[in-house]
């Protein structure tokens, strides 16, 4: 059953995120969704997206979230399932903590003047 709820995130995340291309922009930004989570019941799907390139990441998870509906609609078209999950969009910032532990992680790692 495992398996199952694996392709079923993969297919709804592969689905949303080609809707999202081409059917929405944001002005100067790149909007990717990183990770689906749909419930076992089928009824919710948990989005997870990321901005990158522009300080506006709120105002693009209200626009998803305004536009869910429509979203909904087309997924619907897009894939057959027992029920449409209902969509539900978090900001997933897991790109700038990641990055921001890279930065640390060179920080240790280069010698200071004072330890030579």
């Amino acid at each position: 059953m495992k398996h199952r709820m694996l392709r079923i995130n993969e297919v709804v995340k592969r689905e949303l995120s080609g809707i999202i291309a081409r059917e929405m922009s944001f002005d100067g930004a790149l909007v990717s969704v990183n990770h689906v989570d749909v419930t076992s019941d089928l009824k919710n799907a948990h989005v997870f997206v990321s901005v990158l390139g522009s300080d506006i990441r709120e105002s693009v998870v209200n626009k998803l979230a305004s536009h869910r509906a429509t979203l909904q609609a087309e997924l619907a078209r897009n894939v057959t399932m027992k029920y449409t999950p209902h969509l539900i969009f978090h900001l997933d910032d897991s790109i700038q903590r990641g990055a921001r532990v890279i930065e640390i992680l060179q920080e240790i790692e280069t010698p200071r003047e004072d330890d030579k």
